[in-house]
C-alpha cells in the first residue's frame, strides 16, 4: 500500500514512545549532539551543549542582528533626508537583516519543537512568530503618520498568506508528492471553529457593532479579554486532555485496508499516548533554557530594528503613492517567511497535520493575541484602531474559511485542494493592488 493511501491514528508524543523523525524528509530539525524527544541515547552538557546550540548560524544570525542594531544607532538615517534610491537600499537592508534575525528565531523555535514533541513544540514556534508580528506592527502604529488600518491590513494580509499561499502551496507540494494526504480531523475542526469566531470578532462585527469600522473602548476591551479567555481555554485543552487531537495520524498496523483514516484513538490510546511534558522539562532542561535565551536575544534585534523600519516604509510608500495596506503585507511577509519554509518541508514528508498546525495555529495565535494587544495599545495612546475590512476581503475571508472547513471535512486531502487555495491568494493580491 502506498504511503499517500494508509490509514494513519494519532502518534504518541510521549517521551518514551515518540519516534525520532529528525532523519525523516520534512521533519523538525535534529539538534546536533542530541538525541530526539525521548531517544534512550546520552543527553549532552556542558561545553558540547553550548557548541551543540551556539553552532555557527545561530552565532552568524545573533552577530548579524545586533551589528545592524549598532549600524543605525551610528548612523541614525532621517528618513525625510534620504534620496531615494538610499532609501529603498536602507530598507532592503534592515527588512533583509529582521528576515534572517527571524529565520533565526524560528530555528531555535524548531529545535524546541523537536525536543517537545507536538503540541508544545508548534506551539512555542506560532507564539514566537506572533510576538514577532505584534512587535512590528506596534512599531508602525507608534511612528509618525495615519496608521489606524496598519493592524487590519497586517492581519488581513497574515490570514491570506497562511490560509491560501502557504497552505495552497503545503497541499499541491505534499498532494503531488503523496498524492493524497490525511489530517487528524478533530483537531483541525477546533482550529477552523475557532479561527471563524475570532475572525469575524476582528474584522465583521467593528462594522456593524462599532463606529466607523472601531470599537468603542469599552467593547475594544471586552473584546479584548474575552478573545484571550477563550484562546487560555484552547490551550489547556490543546496541551492537556485533548493533545492527542493535533498529532500526526500514525497508520494502525491491523487496519491497512481501511479506507478512511481514524480521527483520534480510543480511551485507552488517548490515556496512554498523553505527552508527559513534565518529564521533558527536567530532563531537557539545560538545553531549553539554553535556547529560550538564544531566542530571546536573537529577537531582540528585530525589536530595536522595526523602529527604523516603519519609519523608512512610511517615507517609501508616500514617495511611491502605494497603498498603505501593502504595509501590512511587507509585516506579514516578514513574519512568515521562515515559518513558510517549515511548513513546506514538513508537506514534502508528509506531515499534513503539522502543517495545519503550523498553519491553523498561527493564524489562531495571531487573531487570539495580536488584535487584543493592538486594541489595548490604541487605548492607551489614544490612538484608533480601524478593524472593520472591506466587502471583498469579508467575502474572501468567508470563502477561505468554507474551503478549509469542506477540505477538513474529507477523508484525504489532494493537489486540487491546494490550487483553490492559490486561486484565493490571486484574487486577494489582485483586489489589494488595485
Amino acid at each position: 500500500m502506498s504511503p499517500s493511501s494508509r490509514i494513519r491514528r494519532p502518534r504518541a508524543a510521549s517521551p518514551s514512545a515518540a519516534p525520532d523523525r529528525s532523519s525523516e524528509p520534512g521533519g523538525s530539525p535534529h539538534v546536533p549532539g542530541s538525541p530526539g524527544p525521548g531517544s534512550p541515547g546520552p543527553d549532552v552538557a556542558g561545553r558540547d551543549l553550548v557548541r551543540s546550540v551556539l553552532d555557527r548560524g545561530a552565532i552568524s544570525r545573533l552577530l548579524l542582528g545586533w551589528a545592524g542594531v549598532a549600524a543605525l544607532m551610528l548612523l541614525s538615517p532621517a528618513p525625510g533626508a534620504l534620496p531615494s534610491a538610499l532609501l529603498a537600499l536602507a530598507l532592503a537592508a534592515i527588512v533583509a537583516v529582521i528576515v534572517i534575525a527571524a529565520g533565526g528565531v524560528v530555528a531555535q523555535a524548531e529545535a524546541l519543537a523537536h525536543r517537545l514533541g507536538d503540541p508544545y513544540g508548534t506551539l512555542v514556534l506560532t507564539l514566537s512568530i506572533v510576538v514577532i508580528e505584534v512587535v512590528l506592527i506596534a512599531a508602525v502604529m507608534l511612528g509618525p503618520g495615519d496608521h489606524a488600518t496598519i493592524a487590519r491590513d497586517s492581519v488581513m494580509a497574515v490570514s491570506m498568506i497562511i490560509m491560501n499561499l502557504v497552505l495552497g502551496l503545503c497541499l499541491l507540494v505534499g498532494g503531488i508528492r503523496r498524492e493524497a494526504m490525511h489530517v487528524n480531523r478533530t483537531g483541525t475542526s477546533v482550529y477552523l471553529v475557532l479561527l471563524i469566531g475570532l475572525g469575524a470578532m476582528a474584522f465583521a462585527v467593528p462594522t456593524v457593532l462599532g463606529e466607523d469600522g472601531t470599537y468603542a473602548p469599552v467593547q475594544g476591551v471586552a473584546i479584548a479579554v474575552m478573545t484571550v479567555a477563550v484562546y487560555a481555554v484552547f490551550l489547556w485543552r490543546q496541551t492537556g486532555a485533548q493533545a492527542v487531537e493535533f498529532q500526526e495520524m500514525e497508520l494502525p498496523a491491523a487496519d491497512e485496508s481501511a479506507e478512511e483514516p481514524a480521527d483520534a484513538a480510543d480511551a485507552s490510546d488517548t490515556e496512554d499516548s498523553s505527552p508527559h511534558i513534565g518529564a521533558t522539562l527536567s530532563r531537557h532542561r539545560a538545553e531549553l533554557g539554553l535556547r529560550v535565551l538564544l531566542l530571546v536575544a536573537t529577537v531582540l534585534p528585530i525589536v530595536l530594528l522595526s523602529h527604523d523600519m516603519a519609519g523608512l516604509l512610511d517615507e517609501g510608500l508616500d514617495r511611491l503613492g502605494a497603498p498603505i495596506a501593502l504595509s501590512g503585507m511587507l509585516i506579514a511577509a516578514i513574519v512568515f517567511t521562515p515559518e513558510t519554509l517549515t511548513a513546506l518541508r514538513a508537506a514534502a514528508g508528509g506531515e499534513m497535520q503539522r502543517v495545519v498546525n503550523l498553519c491553523h495555529g498561527a493564524l489562531v495565535s495571531t487573531l487570539a493575541l495580536t488584535i487584543p494587544t493592538v486594541l489595548i495599545i490604541g487605548l492607551a495612546t489614544g490612538s484608533p484602531v480601524v478593524l472593520a475590512e472591506s466587502p471583498v476581503n469579508l467575502l474572501l475571508l468567508g470563502v477561505t474559511f468554507a474551503v478549509s472547513a469542506v477540505s477538513a471535512a474529507a477523508p484525504r486531502v489532494t493537489a486540487v485542494h491546494g490550487t483553490v487555495h492559490l486561486l484565493l491568494f490571486a484574487v486577494y493580491a489582485l483586489a489589494l493592488l488595485s
